[in-house]
């Protein structure tokens, strides 16, 4: 048996009609950038996540970028985030200038540790960027009550997280700016990079249509120095078709993980689940002793595996001016040495989901 992380094939054979026939019309149409099918995706996609505006972008990347540039972070300025996300989050604080600084995560969640925040407040922190790591929300009300009695901004790094609820909202649409991904393996992806930002804010959401256009409002007038960060029209169109499956393949995802967990809970640790900080699984993560040793028995078996995160940015080498060692986060540090990613994709099959934690009870009983 072969079972991949995600299985983008068997995901076109549902949609791949549609998609065809969607991207045949911008192709007919000539309007290749900033065009119909753009501007309606952001407007269908603001509607999904119940928030006033969006503004395409080329990946989710810039998406972190766009927003602390409109939020006018910069040199001498410090952003709080976690160690333990994608590299993105803490590449992009640098690349606009600021500091980076890190608080250790919650150990269940993965997410930033909130009871940790406040000591690491200076004269000089102007934000916090918040990271729904794998499709969980992080607690968004003890983050903004301390962002509010500090008067700092919040942006939202959802980009494993779209359609994931935090009580009667959707991750996103809660700090200051959302920054999603469109990244092909995400739960909404596109056919190459793609993402978006959004907010309530209509200043900030006019400054970010500046900055991803060159900073320019009117045509060879420029208010800011920005970028050429614009969501393509042919990935509009194809994200336009599968936002129509997404809380469908959710569903599935959220049904696979309950398995997982009813059959494995007992073996090993499985994902926190909290009744007031729903999960989407992008990604279903377990923690395991022997983690690498389990990963090469499955995948032997045919059985993908990942690991996210092997290093916590504090330990990257392009941020080692920062100056932390080992130990300086030991929860990102433990979690990273012990977690691995199982397969969690809509198509996936009971069968293959049979195979997979029968090999798993099969490994630990061996183990011990």
């Amino acid at each position: 048996m072969n079972i991949p992380m995600v299985d983008l094939k068997k995901e076109f054979e549902i949609y791949g009609d549609a998609i065809k026939q969607s991207v045949m019309e911008v192709l007919e149409s000539g309007s290749y950038i900033l065009g119909e099918k753009g501007q309606q995706f952001e407007k269908e996609l603001a509607s999904y996540l119940g928030c006033k505006f969006a503004a395409g972008v080329a990946n989710g990347t810039d998406a972190l970028l766009l927003a602390l540039e409109a939020l006018e972070i910069g040199p001498g300025d410090e952003v709080i985030t976690t160690p333990f996300t994608f590299f993105a989050t803490g590449e992009m604080i640098a690349r606009v200038g600021a500091k980076p600084i890190f608080v250790d995560i919650e150990p269940d969640t993965y997410n930033m540790d909130p009871k940790k925040i406040e000591a690491a407040i200076s004269k000089d922190t102007k934000a916090i960027i918040v990271v729904h790591l794998f499709g969980k929300t992080a607690d968004m009300d003890a983050i903004m009550k301390i962002a509010s009695e500090h008067n700092l901004k919040v942006i939202e790094d959802a980009c494993q997280a779209i359609g994931t609820e935090y009580g009667t909202k959707k991750a996103g649409t809660i700090g200051d700016v959302g920054c999603f991904s469109f990244f092909p393996s995400k739960n909404l992806g596109a056919f190459g990079d793609a993402g978006i930002t959004v907010t309530n804010d209509k200043m900030i959401y006019e400054k970010l249509c500046q900055l991803r256009n060159h900073g320019s409002k009117e045509r060879y007038l420029h208010s800011y120095v920005g970028v050429n960060s614009r969501l393509d029209e042919i990935q509009a169109a194809i994200l336009l078709e599968k936002i129509k499956y997404l809380d469908i393949f959710l569903f599935k995802r959220m049904g696979i993980a309950n398995t997982y967990t009813r059959e494995l809970n007992n073996l090993i640790k499985t994902p926190a689940i909290y009744n007031d900080r729903a999960h989407t699984f992008h990604q279903y993560c377990i923690e395991v002793e022997n983690r690498d040793q389990l990963s090469a028995f499955l995948n032997k078996k045919g059985i993908s595996t990942g690991i996210y995160y092997p290093v916590p940015l504090h330990l990257q080498k392009a941020l080692s001016y920062l100056n932390h060692e080992k130990g300086a986060f030991p929860i990102a540090e433990r979690v990273a040495q012990h977690i691995l990613a199982l397969p969690i994709n809509p198509t996936m099959t009971v069968s293959q989901q049979e195979f997979i934690i029968s090999e798993i009870k099969d490994f630990v009983g061996a183990s011990n």
